[in-house]
């Protein structure tokens, strides 16, 4: 069969930097926005397209088409069948490589007169657009990584959720660039809501968690979606909500992505573990966590990440969530197992994260009578963190009314008390 190959569409994939496969994923995904159902394509389909051996796509793809690249399908090289042979044929016959060519001429000649001096022309906005924007999303995940939970952070991270839906309106853009703003809005708006899930302001986390969750649907983007009600599991779970976080966190281990990644997995049922911790279930507990660890255990570590998911990678995440549910099931011994772990996984830039394990670890020495090595391990932790970090406060003054309580009388709880004088001169 005499085909001939779609040079238009394969030009416009390589001016955009998609391969066969990815191109093949990306109409998948618009299909599913359009029927409610993947797509089956895959990178051989694709080929099939930019070799000319399928010259018409099926209506779903075809609109499929038109919403990752902006453009109809004529305008991407493929040509309508032509008409039944019941149907008379028009009086000549058009040679197929002339079509093309003139198809291709016109496509030229309106990017020429769009382009012509005098014509206003509006801003095409780009994946260099988005790369600028990830590269702010990773300067506040690194933020939250050192301090975590502070107001600034949290405004940051809002005025740039704003910043990428303003690109939206800014100019002309592919369903690929659309898509992948909504997917930048979404993960600042994540990291706000984060910020004040970690500074116990929840009534602010919640209108930004609405608002994250309406963005990575117009995104569709799965991992963006997973850290949004993951993280609105964590929310509950801080509030005491243990019912409303174990629904949350279903939301986002029955995801697509969890099935296709492992880590994603993992991170899904660490974080049902630390929740099932509040219900006192340490049998559910036990298998969460042994589900995690498998998880963990097939996942590729050469796999391109999200730059949120470095502490589920190392193991440290793992391990920070199961102290956290051993903590709450009275498990201390475990839990102090699992928080010298994730102490020494922890990356040195986690500085929040640090300082929450080490005083869930005084925590868990207290509550095996250690009171003396519980008191110099919770004087550990920063000042900074103590005076400046909710969470981290919180758990500090819990744990000297747990030392006062267990150890009355007992000199260590005067050296506590002394210590933390020292941080109300320094704030």
């Amino acid at each position: 069969m005499d085909t001939t190959r779609n040079t238009v569409l394969e030009a416009w994939m390589t001016e955009h930097g998609y391969s066969s496969n990815s191109f093949a994923e990306a109409v998948n995904r618009a299909i599913e926005r359009l029927t409610g159902r993947p797509g089956g394509l895959d990178g051989s389909s694709v080929r099939a397209w930019k070799a000319g051996r399928v010259t018409w796509p099926k209506s779903a793809a075809r609109k499929a088409l038109e919403d990752v690249t902006g453009l109809p399908a004529v305008a991407l090289g493929f040509v309508p069948r032509s008409r039944p042979s019941s149907t008379p044929a028009p009086p000549q016959q058009e040679d197929p490589d002339m079509k093309r060519r003139t198809l291709v001429g016109s496509i030229a000649a309106a990017a020429a007169a769009a382009a012509a001096p005098g014509t206003a022309s509006p801003r095409r906005i780009g994946m260099s657009d988005v790369n600028r924007l990830n590269k702010r999303f990773a300067e506040i995940i690194a933020s939250d990584h050192r301090h975590g939970g502070q107001l600034d952070i949290e405004q940051r991270a809002a005025a740039l959720a704003d910043e990428a839906l303003n690109l939206q309106n800014a100019g002309s853009a592919t369903q690929r660039v659309r898509s992948n703003l909504y997917a930048s809005a979404a993960a600042f708006r994540s990291s706000a809501m984060w910020a004040a899930i970690d500074g116990r302001r929840y009534d602010v986390a919640k209108a930004h968690m609405r608002e994250a969750q309406a963005l990575a649907e117009m995104s569709g983007d799965q991992a963006i979606k997973f850290r949004i009600w993951s993280h609105a599991g964590t929310m509950y779970r801080h509030m005491g909500r243990p019912a409303d976080a174990l629904a949350a966190n279903d939301v986002a281990r029955n995801l697509h992505i969890t099935r296709r990644d492992p880590l994603f997995a993992c991170l899904g049922h660490a974080r049902q573990a630390a929740t099932l911790g509040l219900t006192g279930d340490t049998a559910a507990v036990r298998q969460a966590l042994g589900c995690a660890q498998d998880a963990l255990a097939r996942a590729d570590p050469d796999l391109a990440l999200p730059v949120w998911m470095a502490a589920v990678r190392d193991g440290a995440e793992l391990e920070t969530l199961a102290l956290s549910a051993h903590l709450r099931l009275g498990n201390f011994e475990q839990a102090e197992s699992h928080a010298h772990r994730s102490l020494t996984l922890l990356r040195p830039q986690m500085q929040r994260d640090r300082a929450i394990n080490t005083a869930r670890l005084a925590h868990a020495q207290l509550g095996q009578g250690e009171a003396d090595a519980a008191t110099a391990t919770a004087m550990k932790v920063p000042a900074e963190a103590a005076t400046q970090h909710a969470r981290v406060t919180r758990m500090l003054q819990e744990f000297g009314a747990a030392l006062r309580a267990t150890a009355p009388g007992r000199s260590t709880v005067q050296t506590w008390t002394e210590h933390t004088a020292t941080w109300r001169k320094a704030a």
